[in-house]
């Protein structure tokens, strides 16, 4: 038995569900390197790396193994989606117990087998997982009829369009599995229209995504993430790791213009040290603290920073905040924070959510 300490950098298990057509594909192409096994066709449009479009749970079993026996050929694994992926799963078990249906047995037992077959599909993606390969799955939501049992009263709440029986739930399998579910929606604003408040409209539409529980919704990460985030891939990049191995070399510059010019283009504007550093920065990670004491950044500016974007209160301090999002959102982009920093701190600045 070994004993680890500390966080372990890897690969991450990521679902992404939602209404159909809100671009749940086109988020998961921002990933590292990504491979799409697209089980519903949904990706044809897109400019993505696609295996054959699996037909069988077997060969959506084949396609893993494929990335498992040649792991350099991506960086993210995205099953495109997970709810026909378990048609497909449904359709092997029907098969192999000849079965008209998945209802064909008695007492719910034909579902207790789709959620064995449903498993195994999920422990397979776990080998990429070990390879350093992030896996991405998608799926669609629906709207289903909840009861607490300590209320009175039944609302409607979004989950995952999969089996969500009380002893076989593959929606419950799958976000135990995840370290982050996201949920993305359409975001509505209902207004009264007349002086009697019994006419409304509505009105909106813009995409965002949920990142933790709500009533309405299932959702989580681990992260430090809003509860609510505009529906970008940047929100997300800073805590998706890139596996090194196959990530192309950069193309050597073709650009005609001084050397010293493009050098200076790139690098971060940096704070003068004029005076001697005093904040006190007991507690503060190593990494972050030197940071901000090469470039005479003070805690009050890392903490306005935070509050605009809207990730914590001003007033919380820095060692308040999540190890997580500070290795990921303030050192892993420290560029675009101390620029933001250095040029305006009244505007909100891209380097947490959009670097």
């Amino acid at each position: 038995m070994n004993i680890s300490k500390g966080r372990i950098n890897r690969a991450k298990k990521v679902v992404i569900y939602g209404p159909e057509g809100i671009g749940k594909s086109t988020f998961a192409s921002q990933f590292p390197d990504p491979l799409f096994c697209d089980t519903e066709g949904g990706t044809y449009d897109l400019d993505v790396n696609r295996l054959d479009r699996p037909d069988s749970a077997q060969m959506i079993y084949e396609c893993i193994d494929l990335v498992k026996n040649h792991p350099d050929i991506c960086s993210t694994f995205v099953l495109d989606t997970a709810d026909w992926a378990e048609k497909l799963v449904i359709k092997k078990v029907c098969a192999a117990n000849k079965w008209e249906s998945i209802e064909s047995k008695d007492y719910g037992k034909g579902y207790v087998y789709a959620y064995e077959e449903f498993g195994k599909l999920v422990n397979r993606l776990d080998d990429l997982i070990d390879l350093g390969i992030n896996v991405v799955v998608l799926a669609h939501a629906k709207l289903k009829k909840f009861e607490q049992p300590e209320e009175n009263g039944t609302y409607d709440r979004w989950t995952l369009k999969l089996i969500a029986s009380q002893n076989c739930s593959n929606s419950a399998l799958l976000k135990e599995w995840a370290d982050a579910v996201l949920f993305v929606n359409y975001k509505t604003y209902v207004e009264q229209v007349d002086n009697k408040g019994k006419k409304f409209k509505a009105s909106g539409g813009k995409r965002v995504m949920y990142t933790a529980h709500h009533p309405c919704w299932d959702a989580k990460n681990r992260w430090g993430l809003p509860d609510e985030c505009d529906f970008d891939y940047s929100v997300i990049a800073p805590f998706i790791p890139v596996k090194s191995s196959s990530v192309a070399p950069s193309a050597p510059s073709t650009s005609t213009a001084p050397v010293d010019a493009i050098i200076d283009a790139e690098q971060p504007q940096t704070a003068p040290t004029s005076r001697e550093y005093t904040d006190d920065l007991t507690g503060v990670p190593k990494a972050l603290a030197s940071l901000m004491r090469e470039n005479d950044i003070t805690t009050e500016d890392i903490q306005l920073v935070v509050s605009q974007q809207g990730y914590y209160p001003r007033s919380t301090p820095i060692t308040s905040y999540d190890p997580d999002f500070i290795e990921g959102c303030l050192v892993g982009a420290w560029p675009q924070v101390l620029n933001k920093i250095m040029s305006n701190k009244d505007l909100p600045f891209e380097g947490l959510s959009k670097s």
